[in-house]
């Protein structure tokens, strides 16, 4: 297969004015094409400041460090995403190449201009479509997705549709310039589970029609389960255990990741507890030593979780941990 996109040693920190926040630590990946990546964790697990540096779209008070890079291999040749500066250089990552859903839909349409009009002036401007043609594709896609009476939503603004239907606007929105890479931000939540499944197929059609590959941001790992071919565990800016979706899923390693499949509800025993991952995700601005998740761990091995990260560790060829656990420290 071939790599889309390649992320290495992406650091990322904020400036602010109790000093620099770091929000992503040395997070690497590749995602190949037609290859669907789950990216997992709770909320101020870093998963959306990942997703939107691959389109250079953190605010201004982002400091990316110096050994950080990320590569698009678009069709053009590989571009180095971080160099990129003018607005006609980002406009290959931004609505080109790379698409993406945001989590809130309504902030995500200028609530003034109708659907239509702001799906065709998109379309426009990373296409050589005629405007005509353009509206055609529009409301093609409104209705792909799920959105009764297309060509009526197309003329209405975001006010006058439902939390639901805009936010299938929107995914039909980013889904029309046919990016190479769809960076999809917890693009179900606020669906219900028939359109959800809409959704879920349309994606996996569209991997399938035009070889597109799709980061997938959830807390749902009954989606990511079913949408898939990998998963990335993410905690406090680190990636903390990475392989293909099922192994994760059912063989999990790292203790925040066997956390958060135990607090799945059970559907085979309605009458068991939820068990929810002890404690809270600590303020960046009070990150741990050493292994990140120690403050939260039932499973502490000694006092070099509290003193250094923990290495990578293969599990196999494609199913990687980063934990003490499994590495032998001299005591």
């Amino acid at each position: 297969m071939t790599p889309l996109i390649e992320v290495e040693n992406l650091t990322l920190q904020f400036k602010t004015d109790e000093g620099l926040i770091t929000a992503v630590d040395d997070v690497s990946f590749t995602l190949m094409k037609g290859e669907v990546m789950g990216l997992v964790g709770e909320s101020g697990s870093g998963k959306s400041v990942t997703a939107k540096s691959l389109m250079h779209l953190n605010a201004r008070n982002a400091v990316y460090a110096p050994q950080s890079k990320i590569t698009l291999h678009a069709d053009a040749g590989p571009v180095d995403v971080l160099s990129l500066r003018t607005p006609r250089e980002l406009n290959v990552v931004r609505g080109g190449a790379i698409s993406m859903i945001f989590q809130e839909p309504m902030a995500s349409f200028a609530p003034a201009i109708t659907i239509g009009k702001q799906m065709v002036e998109q379309l426009l401007l990373h296409s050589d479509m005629s405007k005509a043609r353009c509206k055609e594709v529009s409301i093609e896609m409104l209705d792909r997705v799920g959105i009764s009476d297309a060509s009526k939503r197309f003329d209405q603004y975001a006010f006058e549709l439902s939390g639901g239907m805009r936010q299938r606007a929107m995914i039909a929105m980013a889904l029309s310039t046919r990016p190479t890479l769809l960076i999809a931000d917890e693009p179900t939540t606020a669906l219900d589970v028939t359109i959800q499944a809409q959704v879920i197929d349309l994606m996996k059609d569209l991997v399938d029609e035009f070889h597109m590959g799709i980061i997938f941001i959830t807390h749902d790992l009954g989606v990511i389960a079913q949408t898939a071919d990998k998963v990335s565990v993410m905690y406090l800016g680190r990636l903390i255990e990475q392989g293909p979706v099922r192994e994760v899923i059912r063989n999990p390693k790292h203790p925040y990741t066997q956390g958060l499949i135990a607090a799945l509800p059970k559907l085979d025993d309605l009458e068991s507890p939820l068990t929810p991952v002890a404690g809270d995700i600590p303020s960046p601005l009070e990150r741990p030593r050493g292994c990140v998740f120690n403050t939260r761990c039932s499973q502490v091995v000694g006092p070099e979780c509290q003193a250094k990260l923990p290495p990578d560790i293969a599990v196999d060829d494609t199913h990687h941990v980063a934990c003490h656990i499994y590495h032998e420290v001299p005591r």
